[in-house]
């Protein structure tokens, strides 16, 4: 790893990423984050990564790590906005709030993925951002942790899914829970393989 990976902490920088654009059912999540200098004394700090190369236990503990020494905040999109809005608006919508905790800062911010919309402050799209910068990835990791949460929970909610441990993407048991099942109020009616199982 380069670097420049590590580099945004001596400039302050502002990451942020989402999680959940493909999953067929619950909320997209983004974050915001602003970490703290201390965290270089910490022993995750080297190890920061994607939160997708994270296992559970591993993301959990660093998620904790992250949060002590950071300034974060959350946006969190429903499934019903997704589906009046579409995922990319909701996307935007849900990084734009993870950013009002931010609104008097003047750092730069970096967010994950190709530019699909614009801010009024310094800020820079960086595609695989969770690659290149440690803000992006601290961002991704806490998001997939947050995410994974509600997730959770909704499956308790919504038994029968298998979202305690697919999160709501197109896993086999999630399919076969939605022919069991059929679509519940969690599920994106706007996403093909949803609208497919609508219309037969």
């Amino acid at each position: 790893m380069k670097f420049d990976f590590f580099h945004d902490l001596n400039d302050d920088i502002i990451g942020v990423d989402e999680v959940g654009k493909g999953s067929w059912s619950g909320p997209v999540v983004a974050c915001s984050v602003l970490l703290d200098k201390k965290i270089l004394h910490t022993e995750i700090f080297c190890k920061i990564n994607d939160s997708k190369k994270l296992n559970k236990k591993q993301r959990i503990n660093f998620s904790k790590v992250i949060k002590s020494n950071s300034v974060y905040a959350f946006g969190v999109i429903s499934s019903e906005i997704i589906d009046e809005v579409g995922i990319q608006k909701a996307t935007e919508l849900a990084m734009k709030i993870s950013l009002k905790k931010f609104s008097n800062a003047n750092n730069k911010i970096k967010i994950d993925g190709k530019k699909f919309f614009s801010l009024e402050k310094e800020h820079e799209f960086l595609i695989k951002g969770d690659q290149k910068s440690v803000s992006i990835a601290s961002a991704s990791i806490l998001a997939k942790d947050y995410r994974d949460n509600i997730m959770e929970l909704l499956s308790k909610r919504f038994l029968g899914y298998d979202w305690e441990n697919n999160s709501g993407y197109g896993t086999p048991k999630h399919i076969a829970g939605l022919k069991k099942l059929g679509v519940c109020s969690e599920h994106r009616k706007s996403y093909k393989p949803i609208k497919k199982l609508l219309n037969r």
